[in-house]
């Protein structure tokens, strides 16, 4: 599958090679301590582990305007603070918000960013430091004016089967109901042991090459990123890490569609497991490398399709409902969110998927938790983690089949399914 071929025409009949500039931007995004972590969910920040970065590169294609693509080590970036980082990166950038796509890795032992939420919480609550999220995305912002672009000769695209990773976490009984949650840390349950079940057991990578110098590289890979958390110290996980160790270029790395899959079958939880798992990680990024195909660059194509999910129905999914109050301040806080979305939602906003081609390759940026289905259907690298609002899409089939993912935390009904299949098929023209 080609890229769209974006000649310009002279006068004398000639045509001349689109032209690609590209720079990267790296801003240390570590909050500070006492930050409230995943939401509030685990205990706040009381040391830090490792640095969290939002990392990312600008391209800068001849006769269109440029494209940012951004990873965050944080859980998630939903609502309103989604449209903050976006406007506040296009302005930086010289382009437009649908021109811009800013990822979380979703690593829990992290903060989150949803300023729609955070003005619903009742006074004494927090989410996250809003101040500090908000000084970030002017950080990193300030980070993509000053950005130094180089040229781009060739991309390459390659990919690498990662072993021991990813399982999918909704176990099956006979009834097929989920009868288990095997998450990312499995102990105690013969369900640990069970098969892999539904992966994409791929990693892919799409590289941009000066000359014989890889500038910058963008993996994917469906996992949910903890081996584990949620002992107050801030971490970019194994995902982190292994990143860390390609050394040969400037990697960034985006979370695919890993709702429904974590490490579970291969990780109990200990904390040496982190390091093994990166281990494995880290070699499938760089075999991927390895295997990339060089492609002289040849001009890109980014595409837009706005859809609206659809919201759940019934007991638990009104809006009165949701503005109970709750005397748990993890459910409040819970409940500020489900809110955000909702109101959103109600009003007619709508969530961009969009998609970049280039040299063969295609790139899809979706929103949510989504199940791993998504990206097989598209057969192709996916970055989830966009929009964080909606949280948890599973497909229809998952709404029947019950289990964690499709309770209360899926703020989107059955026929979200339909609605993002139909939303993809544009972005695969």
């Amino acid at each position: 599958m080609t890229g769209r071929r974006d000649f310009l025409s002279l006068g004398l009949g000639l045509a001349v090679r689109p032209t690609l500039r590209i720079a990267t931007f790296a801003v240390d995004v570590t909050p500070p301590l006492g930050t409230a972590l995943c939401y509030g969910l685990v205990p706040d920040a009381a040391s830090i582990g490792d640095r969290l970065w939002a990392r990312g590169i600008v391209l800068l294609p001849s006769g269109d305007r440029p494209v940012v693509l951004c990873a965050v080590d944080w859980l998630g970036i939903g609502n309103g603070s989604r449209d903050r980082w976006h406007t506040a990166l296009a302005k930086a950038a010289g382009t437009t918000p649908d021109r811009v796509s800013v990822h979380t890795v979703h690593q829990h032992d992290a903060p989150g960013d949803d300023v729609t939420a955070h003005a619903l919480l009742p006074k004494g609550l927090s989410l996250y430091d809003e101040a500090f999220a908000a000084a970030t995305v002017k950080r990193v912002a300030e980070a993509v004016k000053r950005v130094k672009p180089v040229a781009i000769s060739h991309v390459g695209i390659g990919s690498a089967k990662v072993d021991s990773i990813a399982s999918n976490r909704r176990i099956l009984g006979p009834d097929g109901k989920v009868a288990f949650g095997r998450m990312t840390a499995c102990r105690n349950s013969p369900h640990c042991a069970a098969p892999e079940g539904v992966i994409d057991p791929l990693l892919r990578s799409l590289s941009f090459y000066n000359g014989e110098r890889r500038v910058a590289t963008l993996s994917y890979y469906a996992t949910h990123p903890m081996s584990y958390y949620g002992k107050s110290v801030v971490s970019a996980d194994f995902i982190g890490m292994a990143r860390d160790k390609q050394t040969d270029t400037f990697q960034i790395h985006f979370t695919g569609a890993a709702g429904n899959i974590g490490a579970g079958r291969y990780n109990d939880g200990a904390v040496e497991n982190r390091v093994v798992l990166a281990g494995r990680l880290a070699d499938g990024m760089a075999r991927s490398k390895a295997s990339e195909e060089r492609v002289a660059y040849d001009g890109l194509h980014w595409a837009v399709s706005p859809i609206s999910l659809p919201l759940r129905e019934g007991a638990g999914f009104t809006e009165a409902d949701i503005t109970k109050v709750e005397k748990d301040p993890k459910l409040a806080r819970n409940n500020a969110r489900y809110l955000a979305f909702y109101r959103l939602t109600k009003a007619g906003r709508k969530i961009n998927l969009t998609a970049l081609t280039i040299g063969g390759a295609r790139v899809i940026h979706m929103p949510g938790e989504l199940f791993v289905e998504y990206q097989l259907h598209a057969g192709t690298a996916m970055a989830a983690y966009g929009d964080y609002g909606p949280m948890y899409i599973g497909t229809a089939e998952a709404y029947e089949q019950g289990g964690y993912e499709t309770t209360l935390v899926s703020r989107v009904g059955p026929r979200a399914e339909e609605i993002i299949k139909e939303g993809i098929r544009p972005l695969q023209v």
